[in-house]
């Protein structure tokens, strides 16, 4: 048996969350278009009958340039000291080789063994991977360089024969039912920045924030008596936080259509994750500059561990 910590490394948008969703085979962490959608270390755990494998998506690692970013900054960083293996993530429709060795001086400092894996395969013609794969594998003296599609599936079992090898022996650190380390609320929350993002899209900026208010499942679960098929029902008060009174009016929509459309959106995922039926209001409220305070992510929830 083999047991060990991964960390999914790359810059913004090359789809490690994509790819850790797939991995565990349920929607633990947002995906968007929109750069920087990442910005906790969100933790996913396989489990096969050969080894457990716990992933950190991170957010993706670029030049911080405001406290939000420096807190995302060190998380992922963090994610390499204490790491077994780093799993190296390029779009290939983007390889950006540039950004890529400026991002790898990093996980070169950190010593651990790394995989480099090609994202994006179905999105590209298949002549033209060789020659990036051979480029990027001169960067950085990886264990495996492996074309993925984190969309499709493609490339997923090449990429556990080579991972599993790198891992410590060691027994299981987890139950083999558990898939995650977020809490309820806190998906709650991610599914309602989720949709904000995806429907405000470029309109509202990544410094967008949720915060669960007010969260009842004392009416969750139906007992043996009440009507076989019935499903309980789950209270959810949440507050969509903006940086400007123009950010708030564009989450509103006119006449309140665009935050009815965000709140129908997020209900939904929440009722698959919770198996209940469930009540969301939500508020948008102005917090200036909270990105920018180490005060203002304290609120967000954001707490650094130096």
């Amino acid at each position: 048996m083999r047991s060990g910590f991964a960390a999914l490394i790359g810059q913004p948008n090359v789809g490690k969350s994509t790819l850790l969703n797939r991995l565990v085979g349920e929607k633990i962490s947002i995906v968007s278009r929109r750069a920087q959608t990442t910005r906790n270390r969100i933790l996913g755990i396989v489990t096969r009958n050969e080894a457990q494998v716990a992933f950190w998506d991170t957010p993706g690692i670029y030049e911080p340039s405001d406290e939000l970013t420096r807190y995302m900054l060190k998380t992922a960083l963090r994610s390499l000291e204490e790491c077994d293996v780093v799993v190296f993530i390029v779009d290939a429709t983007n390889p950006s080789l540039a950004k890529t060795k400026q991002v790898l001086a990093r996980v070169r400092s950190a010593e651990k063994p790394a995989l480099l894996l090609i994202n994006k395969t179905d999105l590209v013609a298949k002549p033209p991977l060789l020659p990036l794969m051979e480029e990027c594998a001169q960067l950085h003296t990886f264990a495996g360089v492996i074309p993925v599609s984190a969309r499709t599936g493609e490339g997923m079992e090449d990429f556990w024969d080579t991972l599993i090898p790198l891992c410590p022996e060691g027994e299981a650190m987890f139950p083999a039912d558990r898939f995650a380390d977020q809490t309820e609320l806190q998906l709650a929350e991610e599914f309602i920045r989720e949709q904000a993002l995806r429907l405000c899209r470029q309109e509202i900026p990544y410094s967008t924030a949720v915060r669960i208010e007010h969260f009842d499942e004392s009416n969750r679960f139906i007992s043996n008596t009440q009507k076989e098929g019935a499903q309980g029902l789950v209270r959810i008060e949440a507050s969509i936080y903006v940086e400007r009174e123009g950010q708030k009016a564009i989450i509103i929509g006119k006449q309140g259509q665009m935050l009815k459309k965000i709140g129908t959106a997020a209900r939904l995922a929440m009722e698959r994750m919770l198996s209940a039926r469930v009540y969301l209001g939500l508020k948008v409220k102005v917090e200036p500059r909270w990105s920018d305070k180490a005060e203002g992510l304290k609120r967000m929830g954001y707490v650094s561990r130096d």
